[in-house]
């Protein structure tokens, strides 16, 4: 059956009717303006709605499907599937990405999520709460080029959630912050104006915070099983092992994921100026252009908070933030330049043994 993706070209005229099946999996005018109409036959568009260890589970008009997992592709990206070489199906152009150095020593980037419009950073009115993540996660966000909104789970167990809604607006006045029991009927109606039919949201944060149940919240089921934190620390557990879509009956598309235990930053220095305008502000203000903000005549920054107008542990977040997304890139930056000289010397060498065959 040859499908209509004609409504999605360019300069189509807006039409009242029942989403399609593409519409229902976020697809939309970004990804439609990157298609040849005439090859959908042979190629049609499918999403990457689950990674699994054996490939990505892809879906689409009348395509349920795992295929062996292609080059840089993850949860959420929008592929052009490819019949006769699967691997080798075309990506089309994300409009966002979120991504983080890999856990450990190695030096790797490991994509999260992509075609993400929402990012819920999760965390609870309890031990979890943490000013310096949550300007990480917000920090990534805005890097990303996504919508961020925090929010503040087990409002309904704290004897007083203000404090920790306070602490969570000084993180970044760009960034709305709503708390909320994650069970229930709340977070449907609490995150209305974000969970709107062919949006993708994300809850990202810590395991036992309530991701999974606000996505249960959300779908209206149980069927994502959950597991409740240690009384003794309020650390949770890992319950989500994979990162899958899940679509509500609104039509909003929601990944849950596995909590992260470390959030190391890379490539984001404009995320986290983005988090930190008031300082990035302050230092435009300095007299010298190099000021270090450490000691000397003319700093707007030592300024502030020798009249208390900028934390100083702010300040030291700031600085800690930027050293590590600095060293992080600069060392991401020499492996892809080693990858580069390695593949250069490996194709040397092949056209070396080509030419002495000859």
């Amino acid at each position: 059956m040859v499908r209509d993706y004609s409504a999605f070209l360019p300069g189509a005229a807006p039409a009242r009717r029942e989403p399609t099946a593409l519409e229902r999996l976020g697809w939309g005018p970004a990804f439609a303006q990157q298609i040849d109409v005439d090859a959908l036959t042979e190629t049609p568009p499918v999403r990457v709605v689950a990674v699994h260890r054996s490939g990505l589970q892809v879906a689409g008009d009348g395509i349920d499907e795992t295929i062996p997992p292609g080059p840089d592709a993850t949860v959420g990206d929008w592929l052009l599937l490819d019949r006769t070489r699967p691997r080798s199906s075309r990506p089309l152009e994300r409009k966002s990405l979120i991504r983080r150095r890999a856990p450990g020593t190695g030096r790797e980037v490991q994509l999260i999520a992509a075609n993400i419009d929402t990012v819920f950073v999760v965390t609870s009115c309890n031990q979890d709460f943490n000013v310096a993540r949550l300007e990480r996660y917000v920090a990534m966000a805005f890097e990303a080029g996504i919508e961020p909104v925090i929010l503040l789970t087990k409002a309904d167990l704290a004897e007083d959630p203000a404090p920790y809604v306070e602490e969570a607006q000084k993180v970044s006045e760009r960034v709305p912050v709503v708390a909320l029991d994650a069970r229930g009927e709340e977070p449907a109606k609490a995150l209305a104006s974000w969970c709107k039919s062919g949006r993708t949201i994300v809850f990202l944060g810590s395991s036992g915070v309530g991701k999974s149940t606000l996505t249960n919240a959300l779908l209206g089921t149980q069927d994502i099983a959950t597991q409740g934190i240690r009384e003794d620390d309020a650390k949770g557990r890992h319950t989500t092992t994979r990162r899958e879509l899940h679509a509500t009956t609104g039509g909003c598309l929601v990944l849950d994921t596995p909590g992260m235990r470390e959030l190391q930053l890379t490539d984001a220095a404009t995320g986290i100026a983005d988090v930190f305008e008031d300082i990035e502000a302050l230092a435009a203000r300095c007299r010298f252009a190099d000021c270090r903000h450490e000691t000397g005549p003319g700093c707007a920054i030592l300024a502030a908070i020798e009249d208390d107008s900028l934390d100083p542990e702010r300040l030291a977040r700031w600085r800690k933030l930027q050293a590590e997304e600095a060293f992080n890139s600069a060392s991401l930056a020499e492996r892809r330049e080693k990858d580069r000289a390695f593949g250069k010397l490996v194709r040397s060498a092949m056209k070396a043994k080509s030419d002495r065959k000859r």
